[in-house]
């Protein structure tokens, strides 16, 4: 497996495979031709159907400014849900062209080539082989990690760590109406500060993680910074499990980065074994994934063990098995953000199961993975982000009844 690294990435919104992997693919190619007098890049699948909604285009030009833009929403046999065709022109002939690969988390793959972010780190493949060489070593998960990863991956987890709580607080703050044309007010600010009379804890705490969840996700929804854990559309579970235990809670900075570290392992057997990509497997690979891995950080945080907090993050992916990614008019804001501060909250409930449960289950993780790339494989490709099923749909055909 790779760095859990390349499983966070800094970037604007409002897509990780819709904005930062392109932004990185026109980036790169930019880079390899910069003697070119113009560029086209064509677009297709996913990004074809739901790019403008997604800002793609505008991803694209940032990084290769006056690049003519083209969605291609005729061609079906794709090598990759998210297609990219990048073609450089000087004088009017074509002197070069990539097909790159916009594959989730904003990672992307450059057809025929290898990449950095290919190297392998880990030995093992799936968490079945991590979990038995913990056991034969007698180390914890997150001593393993520090031990393949050396001591920069800290230091780069600070860096992640600050830049969710940056989404998190200028969240809280803003105000106002998400741009797109859906005329979705924000929220987080809203329910961070209406406390209920006579509010219960429970109510509490789940009030405030939504509202840090809304928070992530609507600056997320806005195009503004923020952390694809994995995913940007599912950027806001993880960090507002993470900052209601470190401001809420009162755990210390440090065990924060090791709950990111082994949230980061999760997601890392998630997207080597199967999919983090909505355009690929649906939402659950992006939601799913989220929940997942918040629900593996925070057993970590309570200082469960291996199987506990392997069962947290099974239980967590398994009740999102099946989730459609249906983006209403090609956003990340129906249901997306509504998703995330739910899944948030599921996590923390599947670190209660796995906490009393865990010596009576059935299924391991792996197999959890396996069944949600098997079900994202057979899913309706209307139902894996191209706004043509579900709620985009429903809303297309009833907006103007209500």
């Amino acid at each position: 497996m790779k760095s859990i690294a390349s499983v966070y990435k800094i970037g604007n919104g409002p897509s990780s495979s819709h904005t930062v992997g392109p932004f990185h693919a026109a980036v790169t190619f930019g880079e390899r031709y910069p003697d070119a007098d113009s560029y086209q890049v064509t677009l297709f699948g996913s990004l074809a159907f739901t790019g403008e909604g997604h800002g793609t285009a505008k991803a694209i030009r940032e990084g290769l400014p006056g690049a003519r833009i083209i969605f291609n929403k005729e061609e079906q046999e794709l090598p990759h849900p998210n297609t990219m065709l990048f073609e450089a022109f000087k004088d009017g002939k074509k002197t070069a062209s990539k097909r790159i690969f916009s594959i989730g988390g904003g990672s992307i793959r450059i057809e025929h080539e290898a990449s950095e972010e290919d190297r392998e780190i880990y030995p093992q493949k799936n968490f079945t082989e991590i979990l038995s060489l913990c056991n034969q070593e007698k180390i914890s998960l997150l001593q393993l990690i520090y031990i393949l990863e050396g001591a920069s991956l800290r230091e780069y987890l600070a860096k992640v760590w600050h830049a969710m709580e940056d989404a998190v607080e200028r969240g809280l703050k803003t105000e106002g109406t998400l741009p797109g044309g859906l005329n979705l007010m924000r929220k987080a600010k809203y329910l961070y500060e209406k406390r209920c009379y006579n509010e219960s804890a429970d109510v509490t705490m789940n009030r405030l993680i939504a509202a840090y969840a809304y928070a992530v996700s609507e600056e997320n929804a806005a195009e503004n910074l923020v952390v694809t854990a994995p995913t940007c559309g599912s950027c806001g579970v993880l960090p507002s499990i993470l900052y209601y235990m470190r401001y809420d809670r009162g755990f210390p900075e440090d065990e924060i980065l090791d709950a990111l570290a082994v949230a980061g392992l999760i997601g890392n057997v998630i997207r080597t074994n199967a999919s983090i990509s909505g355009a690929e497997c649906g939402c659950q690979a992006e939601i799913g994934s989220a929940c997942s891995m918040a629900a593996a950080a925070v057993a970590t945080l309570f200082g469960l063990n291996i199987d506990q907090i392997e069962y947290a993050a099974e239980i967590a992916m398994e009740h999102n098995l099946g989730l459609t990614c249906d983006p209403v008019n090609g956003l990340v804001q129906i249901p997306c953000i509504e998703r995330n501060a739910v899944a948030a909250m599921r996590a923390l409930s599947s670190v209660n199961l796995s906490r009393f449960l865990y010596t009576t289950r059935k299924i391991s993780f792996d197999e959890v993975v396996d069944t949600m790339y098997r079900t994202g494989l057979d899913l309706n490709e209307k139902y894996r982000e191209t706004s043509h099923g579900g709620l985009a749909q429903i809303y297309r055909e009833y907006q103007g009844d209500y």
